[in-house]
């Protein structure tokens, strides 16, 4: 049976039909063959059946002589961290992140971190634990590899807190929120090193504890509905910025002091600023949603500014072609070239609290002009018929007045309207049936909501909802 739970970078799946411990098992087997480690880094997030999973997928790498290391609850970044710490040939991370709780997944990894590519090494596992060519039994005779639990929680943090120079800390209050995920384990231990070196951070944590069950939601900030916590904390301990991850916390989001959500665009151009700071003439990759207030603040800082694909995979090929300093996507992914060139939703918060500390003004104040400047709309997911017939029937509808069209990622079009330039991108999910918008304008906010609101009427004919 073909096994729909591998997507195209990586493994998701609804449990029992399309993920359970005998595909996890193959995998495991159909990994070893394909990537050829002597090792793997195996962890998981706190969903119900990531540990199942987890040591299913550990014994079908065992059956073919590969030695585990499980390093335990962690988060995805954990593990990006933990294969080169530790020299082994590859690592996989048990997680859903952010989909319902009836899913799990798998992120992988090889040698140093690399994304398996999505074409070839992925498609060959996948085609490995379709048709099983290993024996049912594994006889008396056979190698097997060694399973062993081992932490790097604290080498983890110690590299963590190298972005940043921690004498510079001033006192700050910050809302902390974990939803119930695996982000909370990291944020006491780096408590633990403030308090040890007398950095006076005080954290108000919100659903700090890892719980299963989620009785909280799934931990998804992107969701307007699972921001309201947030924001409230913020606002009644006078905080002076808010955090909130998903659930395996590969991604962070923001709130300023007034409990306002900061989109994840602006706090790249904020991320990029600074390392051109200490760092100038050095390349920054971005993706292809929303471009403009990256492109200036990279520019005016000296810096190259890169297009890429949307997509870790992409971003983080393309960072390592140009050795760049830093990537950052509108999605909240933001990836570190020390940091093996993958992304953490750990060292960008810790980077915007050493620059409110240098800065000594509020994050609201940071962010404030750049949104003035490049209003955007965020991105706005549509559920459509065909997607792809809704795209060609934008380019046609749109297209010939379109000043610049580019399609480096889905479509993206620039347009002038009485000397006022306004700009969108639409993107095909791999995986729904479901078309990305985003949009923004030079300084014009009325300008782009206005053409918001004309490409989604447009994009309506094409709505699973209207043919309901």
């Amino acid at each position: 049976m073909p096994l729909t739970c591998f997507k195209s970078y990586d493994i998701r799946g609804r449990l029992g039909t399309e993920l359970n411990e005998n595909i996890a098992y193959d995998i495991g087997r159909a990994y070893a063959r394909v990537i050829k480690p002597k090792s793997v880094v195996i962890g998981g997030d706190a969903r119900a059946t990531s540990e199942s999973l987890k040591l299913a997928l550990s014994q079908g790498l065992q059956a073919e002589g590969v030695d585990t290391i499980d390093i335990g609850l962690v988060g995805t970044e954990e593990i990006y961290f933990a294969v080169p710490h530790l020299n082994a040939g590859g690592g996989i991370m048990v997680t859903a992140s952010h989909n319902p709780i009836d899913y799990n997944g798998m992120k992988l990894v090889r040698e140093q971190s690399i994304p398996l590519s999505g074409g070839t090494e992925l498609l060959a596992i996948k085609s490995l634990a379709e048709t099983k060519p290993w024996k049912d039994e594994i006889t008396e005779d056979a190698c097997l590899g060694s399973y062993q639990v081992q932490s790097i929680l604290a080498p983890y943090v110690q590299h963590l807190l190298s972005y940043i120079d921690v004498s510079k800390l001033r006192p700050l209050k910050l809302v902390v929120n974990s939803g119930n995920g695996a982000a909370g384990h990291v944020i006491d231990a780096l408590e633990g090193q403030f308090e040890r070196l007398d950095v006076p951070i005080e954290f108000i944590k919100v659903f700090h504890e890892p719980d299963e069950t989620f009785p909280n939601g799934i931990p998804n900030p992107i969701l307007i509905e699972n921001r309201q916590v947030t924001i409230d904390a913020v606002l009644a301990h006078k905080a002076d910025f808010g955090i909130a991850w998903d659930g395996d916390f590969d991604r962070c989001f923001l709130f300023d002091e007034t409990g306002q959500f900061i989109e994840g665009y602006y706090i790249v151009g904020l991320l990029a600023e600074m390392f051109l700071q200490k760092s100038s003439g050095e390349p920054i990759i971005h993706d292809p949603r929303l471009i403009w207030n990256t492109q200036d603040i990279v520019k005016n800082a000296g810096g190259q500014p890169i297009m890429s694909q949307t997509g870790h995979a992409f971003i983080k090929e393309r960072m390592r072609a140009e050795n760049a300093i830093y990537g950052g996507e509108m999605s909240a992914h933001h990836y570190f070239r020390d940091f093996h060139y993958c992304d953490s939703g750990m060292i960008p918060w810790l980077l915007v609290a050493e620059l409110l500390s240098i800065k000594e003004q509020p994050l609201s104040e940071m962010v404030s002009e750049r949104i003035s400047h490049y209003p955007s709309s965020g991105e706005i997911n549509l559920k459509i018929i065909d997607p792809e017939l809704a795209k060609r029937s934008v380019l046609a509808e749109f297209g010939s007045q379109a000043i610049e069209v580019d399609n480096t990622d889905g479509i993206s079009m620039t347009f002038a309207d009485s000397g006022k330039q306004w700009r969108f991108n639409l993107r095909c999910s791999n995986t729904e049936p479901l078309v990305r918008l985003n949009l923004e304008s030079r300084a014009d906010k009325r300008l782009m909501q206005e053409k918001t609101k004309e490409l989604l009427s447009f994009l309506t004919q094409f709505s699973i909802d209207k043919e309901c």
